[in-house]
């Protein structure tokens, strides 16, 4: 798990955090995807805001994109989720049950843009298994 400092190619096995000023975003160059910071308006109160990473996602990676949402605070990512998932994308939100705060995993399902809700103790290995149900389109980066 890195901060993302923008440019970086997207690989398997890596993980890539916005840094805190910074909207992180998804982007194509090429056969690869590629993360890009942005300073761009707040979004939901918030930059980085996880609504502007899920639509990039939505926009370049569409169904060969997995987004997953975890426990917080409000609505952001409700609908970049949404997004995603209207462009074939496969989303997991964590159930209530074992969120912190349930606000932003709500939201997301009761925007429609969630597959599977499931508990955090399940959802590496639920990931991890729609990946592999993908087959090597899953694998592509």
């Amino acid at each position: 798990m890195v901060e993302a400092q923008g440019g970086e190619r997207v690989l398997p096995g890596h993980a890539y955090i916005a840094p805190g000023h910074s909207h992180l975003l998804l982007k194509r160059s090429g056969a690869n995807y590629m993360t890009e910071l942005n300073q761009g308006e707040l979004v939901s109160r918030h930059r980085p805001s996880v609504d502007v990473l899920f639509r990039s996602a939505a926009n370049c990676a569409g169904k060969n994109a997995i987004g997953v949402i975890l426990t917080g605070m409000g609505k952001d990512g409700a609908a970049g989720m949404l997004e995603m998932h209207k462009a074939g994308a496969y989303n997991f939100a964590q159930d209530e049950a074992s969120c912190v705060v349930f606000g932003m995993p709500k939201e997301a399902i009761a925007a429609g843009g969630v597959n599977d809700i499931v508990s955090l103790r399940e959802m590496a290995k639920s990931v991890l298994s729609k990946v592999s149900s993908m087959g090597s389109h899953g694998n592509r980066i």
